[in-house]
C-alpha cells in the first residue's frame, strides 16, 4: 500500500509540473495578450461582438458536422508525401528599396505575405519571416527556399496591415524585427493589444471594426467582413479578422485575409468593386473545415462576386498547414480560373507584379 501511495504522489508531482511549466510557457510574449480595459470596453460595443467573443456574419462552426476526431487524426498521421515539396521554391530577389513609385506594384513572398508599392506609399501585409508559422521554432516550419526576404530586406513602411491574429499572419519575431521601420500597424478590432505587450506604442497602432476606415495621406483603407476565427492561445474570437478593401491614388485593390466563402465577397463587390486585383486564399483547405477556408474553386467564386479584374492567389508556397498536396491548391485554381474565364497572376516569390502592365504567369510549382 506505501508503494501505491509514492506512485500516486509522485504521478501527482509529474502533473503539477507539467502543469506549471505549461502555465509558465504560456506566459511568453509571443502568445500575445487578450484584450482589457478601454480596449475591451470599445469592443463589447461592437455589433460583431456576442456573448464575449467576435462572431461570423453567418454561422461558421471551425469543423465540419460530421468531422470526427478519429477520422482527423488518422488523415493528419497518413499526410501524402507530396504534403510538402520535394525540391526548393523558385524565387526571385528583387531589390524592394529601389522599386518605381511611378506604379503600383505587388511583391509576394509566399504564404499571405505581400507588400504592394504604390507611388510613394510602400504597404506591407502579414509579414512571417522567422520561418516558421507557430509558437516554436521547430513546427510548422518554411519550405526551403520559400523564406528567402527577411526584414532587412524592406524599406521603411508607411502601412502594416495584419488580417488576423494567427501565427501564420501574425508572426511575433517578425514584428519585433520590423517595428523601428513601420510608421504605422492597422489590425482588426482587439489585436492592437497584442502589439502593446510587443512594444509598438499605442499611438502607432489602428484598430479597425468592419466597414471602419482609415486614411494616411492619398491612400484608404476600409476593413470589410471574413469569414473565420481567431486566437493565439486556447482562448478564440477575442480578437477580430478582417480582410481589407485598400484605395490608392490610382487603383482598388481588395486583401482578402482568410476566409470561407459567403455571401460577403459579394456585398464587398458591390459595394466598392470593380477591384483592379482581388487577394484571395487559395491553400489550406479541407473537407473537414470547410467554412473557415476556401476551395479553390471557390476563390476563383469569390473572385467573380468582387468584380476583380486580376485574382492574385495566396496562403500556399511556403508552409504545409492542411493535408492536401503542397501544389493541388495551384494545379486546382489556375484550372477553374481558365474554366471561369477569370485572369489570375500567378509570380514566383519575389517577382512583382505590376498592375496595368504586368502579370506573370509562371508555373513555378511544376516540378
Amino acid at each position: 500500500m506505501k508503494f501505491f501511495k509514492v506512485m500516486m504522489y509522485l504521478v501527482i508531482a509529474i502533473l503539477i509540473v507539467i502543469v506549471a511549466g505549461g502555465l509558465l510557457f504560456m506566459q511568453h510574449a509571443v502568445f500575445g495578450k487578450n484584450p482589457d480595459g478601454p480596449r475591451l470596453e470599445r469592443i463589447s460595443n461592437s455589433p460583431n461582438y456576442k456573448n464575449g467573443s467576435f462572431q461570423n456574419q453567418s454561422p461558421t462552426p471551425v469543423q465540419a458536422e460530421n468531422a470526427s476526431m478519429t477520422g482527423m487524426l488518422y488523415d493528419f498521421f497518413n499526410k501524402p508525401d507530396t504534403n510538402s515539396p520535394s525540391s526548393p521554391i523558385p524565387f526571385v530577389k528583387s531589390d524592394l528599396t529601389a522599386v518605381s513609385a511611378e506604379e503600383t506594384s505587388i511583391f509576394w513572398f509566399g504564404h499571405s505575405s505581400y507588400m504592394i508599392k504604390a507611388k510613394e506609399y510602400t504597404i506591407l501585409v502579414d509579414p512571417v519571416f522567422s520561418g516558421a508559422a507557430s509558437p516554436v521554432s521547430f513546427m510548422v516550419k518554411a519550405f526551403a527556399g520559400a523564406n528567402t526576404y527577411q526584414a532587412p530586406d524592406f524599406p521603411e513602411i508607411d502601412m502594416l496591415v495584419i488580417t488576423h491574429d494567427h501565427y501564420d499572419h501574425l508572426d511575433y519575431e517578425t514584428i519585433k524585427a520590423l517595428k523601428e521601420k513601420v510608421k504605422h500597424f492597422y489590425v482588426p478590432l482587439g489585436v492592437g493589444s497584442h502589439l502593446e505587450k510587443w512594444g509598438i506604442p499605442e499611438n502607432k497602432i489602428t484598430e479597425l471594426d468592419w466597414w471602419e476606415a482609415a486614411t494616411l495621406g492619398k491612400l484608404k483603407l476600409t476593413a470589410t467582413p471574413a469569414r473565420h476565427f481567431s486566437g493565439r492561445s486556447f482562448a478564440r474570437g477575442k480578437t477580430l479578422w478582417a480582410s481589407y478593401v485598400l484605395e490608392t491614388p490610382t487603383h482598388k485593390l481588395y486583401l482578402g485575409g482568410d476566409s470561407g466563402y459567403d455571401t460577403h465577397f459579394k456585398t464587398i463587390g458591390e459595394r466598392f468593386g470593380p477591384f483592379d486585383l482581388a487577394i484571395l486564399e487559395t491553400g489550406q483547405y479541407n473537407k473537414n473545415w470547410p467554412y473557415i477556408h476556401m476551395m479553390p474553386e471557390q476563390t476563383v467564386d469569390a473572385t467573380i462576386d468582387l468584380q476583380a479584374k486580376v485574382l492574385l492567389p495566396v496562403h500556399l508556397g511556403k508552409f504545409a498547414l492542411a493535408l492536401h498536396p503542397w501544389d493541388e491548391p495551384m494545379r486546382r485554381v489556375v484550372q477553374s480560373a481558365a474554366e471561369k474565364q477569370v485572369i489570375i497572376t500567378t509570380p514566383i516569390i519575389g517577382d512583382p507584379i505590376v498592375l496595368g502592365k504586368h502579370y506573370p504567369n509562371q508555373h513555378w510549382w511544376k516540378e
